[in-house]
């Protein structure tokens, strides 16, 4: 078995050297990354089948494995989603390739103790796990593909890549625990993170203690779930999953409309903005669901130009669900959402307005984003009492 190794890029370096050397009293974070990763995963992977029906047979019953053996110092987290090819490996593990851990990188100051605080801000992906383990071998093999790869890291020598026998689809993330955190082989430990930090996720995670098997999140899409059974704590989670941020929601939005067209909507409004605000390659931020099977989140025309810091989900029954992006674009049912969405942000954002303290700090953080449609109301004064809640943030700096 021929084994290549290869370098990290320098900037990943340069991040590896602070998470290995981080002192982050919260370094349970890795877990909530490396989940988020596998998530993701299967949701590529159940979207990719719609076009690809060869592959409907493994686009479901996907689940997050997470299997803790004290004996050997391990932790494991394998996903059944799509899986990595030998390119995907390179390019995803060995090169910053995540836009978050670009932010992250842009945010260094050298000072030791406000770089390392860092992480807690942008979780790094998974290159978090590096503050718990101190090696890494990652088994991976994508769907349609007949090798699987092995990845394997000590986070010393750059990393190796090689064909293996043993992958099966999907990725197996092994941790070779430090011996400071044999912790995460305690089932009662890693309970309790993926309560606290993934309990949103709508993919069962199971976790293996022996030969007994348990669901440990609630494994449902929270957008689905009375609000008055959602807690404050899991909304904020749910907030920081889907829009990869670490602040807190200035605003929550959740309801249901019912009418010509369907559909739920989660939405957040940002208390920071959002890192990719005025990069020109930025999507915008609202993930799109048909009957909960995730479609698409790069939807331009979902939202106004002006609103794209906005970040959510919306679920609709009005999707077929092997519509194509392009389709998408020229549906009128996604008019008639979009027209729905607007409205309801409006009326929210002019409720809001009445706390003009809390208005203004909202404002500092999007007003420039909002300023040229400010300046074009402005012009039209027909529509001046519908956005008018808009018009006191084209002053804010």
């Amino acid at each position: 078995m021929t084994k290549e190794q290869h370098s990290f890029q320098a900037q990943v370096e340069q991040v590896l050297n602070i998470v290995i050397n981080s002192m982050y009293s919260h370094n349970e974070i890795f877990l909530r990354e490396l989940i988020s990763n596998a998530s993701d995963a299967c949701d590529k992977l159940r979207y990719t089948a719609l076009t690809h029906p060869e592959w409907a047979g493994s686009a479901k019953d996907f689940k997050i494995l997470l299997v803790p053996d004290k004996a050997k110092g391990t932790l494991t987290v394998t996903d059944n989603g799509i899986g990595m090819d030998k390119e995907d490996l390179i390019h995803d593990l060995g090169t910053i390739a995540q836009s978050g851990t670009q932010e992250f990188m842009s945010r260094l100051t050298g000072d030791k103790q406000k770089d390392m605080a860092l992480i807690g801000q942008f979780g790094v992906g998974f290159y978090s796990a590096f503050m718990v383990a101190d090696k890494i071998t990652v088994i991976s093999k994508k769907i349609g593909q007949d090798k699987g790869y092995m990845w394997e890291s000590d986070c010393k020598s750059g990393f190796e890549i090689s064909p293996t026998k043993d992958a099966e689809q999907g990725t197996k993330i092994i941790l070779s625990l430090k011996k400071d955190f044999m912790e995460y082989t305690d089932p009662t430990r890693l309970r309790f993170v993926v309560q606290q930090y993934s309990n949103h996720i709508d993919i069962p995670i199971v976790l293996k203690a022996g030969t007994q098997e348990e669901t440990v999140n609630a494994a449902s899409s929270l957008w689905t779930r009375p609000k008055s059974k959602i807690t404050p704590e899991q909304y904020l989670q749910f907030y920081r999953h889907i829009a990869h941020a670490f602040d807190e929601p200035w605003d929550t939005i959740h309801y249901s409309a019912e009418g010509v067209v369907d559909y739920t909507a989660l939405l957040f409004i940002p208390t920071q903005a959002p890192f990719d605000l005025f990069q020109p390659e930025q999507t915008h931020g609202l993930h799109l669901y048909a009957n909960r099977v995730f479609i698409s989140d790069e939807i331009p025309d979902l939202l106004p130009h002006y609103l794209r810091f906005v970040k959510g989900v919306i679920d609709t029954n009005a999707l077929p669900l092997n519509v194509s992006r392009e389709m998408l674009q020229h549906t009128p049912a996604l008019a008639k959402i979009k027209t729905g969405l607007v409205r309801r942000l409006l009326k929210e954002l002019k409720d809001k307005s009445k706390d003009e303290a809390k208005y203004k700090t909202f404002g500092k953080t999007v007003a420039s984003s909002l300023r040229k449609a400010c300046m074009k109301i402005m012009k039209m004064p027909k529509r001046l009492p519908t956005y008018a809640a808009l018009i006191p943030l084209m002053a804010t700096n």
